[in-house]
């Protein structure tokens, strides 16, 4: 069945499944010899590669149809910033160092003033997050590519490797989640990268056509904030994990919303979670969703709802965690804790939501 959010939640995950499940047919192709898999992480494709003593993990992904917002805003040097944090936060959601960046740009036709503010965001992107730009293409692919109004049309991925730091022996994969351990929470500036397709729907439907230029409030139209560029949690991850915090799971808050990806972490060893001081979304996500009419449960199964980046740890390293984030200028918060029964329960004064696993 078709979602209200554009996207069949459902038949993306059957997809991954199918995908994935090919995927996996390959890795004997490189046992015992170098770039073999060390390990299945997450069922995610940041898996450990193994090239002699260098543990490599690779991932990659795009902006999505958030590229329209800087078709119709004329906005394109923030972008940078949503494709670095699709690919180095999913890696260092298994523990890998961001290390270096390639990037796929698919055009219609060239505007050179166009991929220039485009490669500028993304080389600014990459200098706050210690990754090198070592590979990309740009493929003019003529009417294959469409969007908004006469300027060039595009879509943009990239591929990141990284490495394994020497305080990890393996991946962090949830196999080391217990009950009562806390689960932290960082602060979202927004919709980052995901769910783009269920905001431009309640937007057209709302305001119109010329939705974007809708004022938000006295400084910004709708497409300027909805185009507030993600925040990239990686370098705070690492840091904390070079410091020797044991963390034992990790979700970026992605496509599914907090509780698809939470789960991906807690499914290891079937747990769930009790989250009670999850971050309030923002204030224009809150009017999001109060616009297009949609329901708590959708919201948090959509969308980030002003929490990025999950991750838990043993309660004694909470002050090394909390003083770290402060230092990084990171918004961090203890959200909740783990728990033994195979449910995601979300709590605030207002409403409560709760997702149960088989």
């Amino acid at each position: 069945m078709q979602k209200k959010s554009g996207v069949d939640i459902n038949l993306g995950n059957r997809s991954s499944e199918i995908a994935y499940g090919y995927a996996i047919k390959t890795f004997p192709n490189r046992q015992g010899k170098q770039g073999a898999v060390g390990s299945k992480t997450n069922g995610g494709f940041s898996n450990l590669l193994l090239f002699g003593n260098q543990r490599i993990g690779i991932g990659s992904d795009g902006i999505g149809t958030k590229a329209e917002l800087a078709e119709r805003t004329g906005i394109y040097h923030t972008l940078g910033y949503d494709l670095v944090a699709m690919v180095a936060d999913d890696l260092v959601a298994v523990g890998f160092e961001p290390t270096n960046l390639s990037n796929v740009i698919d055009v219609d036709f060239l505007d050179p003033e166009i991929i220039e503010h485009l490669m500028k965001g993304l080389s600014e992107a990459c200098n706050f997050s210690g990754i090198t730009i070592t590979g990309g293409e740009i493929a003019e692919l003529g009417n294959r590519i469409s969007g908004y109004g006469e300027k060039m049309h595009f879509n943009w991925s990239s591929t990141a490797i990284g490495v394994l730091p020497d305080q990890l022996k393996e991946g962090i994969d949830g196999s080391k989640v217990k009950p009562g351990q806390l689960v932290f929470s960082l602060k979202s500036r927004g919709f980052r990268s995901n769910g783009f397709s269920s905001v431009r729907r309640i937007m057209q439907e709302r305001f119109g056509d010329l939705w974007h230029l809708e004022k938000y409030d006295t400084t910004q139209t709708w497409g300027e904030v909805l185009l507030t560029p993600s925040l990239i949690y990686a370098p705070y991850i690492t840091e904390l994990v070079k410091m020797g915090v044991d963390l034992t799971g990790v979700a970026h808050i992605t496509g599914g919303g907090i509780f698809d990806n939470f789960h991906r972490v807690l499914k290891v060893n079937k747990l769930g979670a009790q989250l009670d001081h999850l971050y309030e979304p923002l204030p224009f996500m809150k009017k999001v969703q109060e616009i297009g009419n949609i329901s708590n449960e959708d919201a948090y199964l959509w969308w980030n709802m002003g929490n990025g980046m999950l991750f838990i740890a043993d309660e004694q390293y909470q002050t090394d965690i909390l003083q770290k984030a402060q230092q990084m200028q990171y918004e961090c918060r203890v959200a909740g804790k783990v728990s033994a029964e195979s449910t995601i329960q979300v709590n605030f004064p207002t409403f409560q939501l709760n997702k149960k696993y088989e």
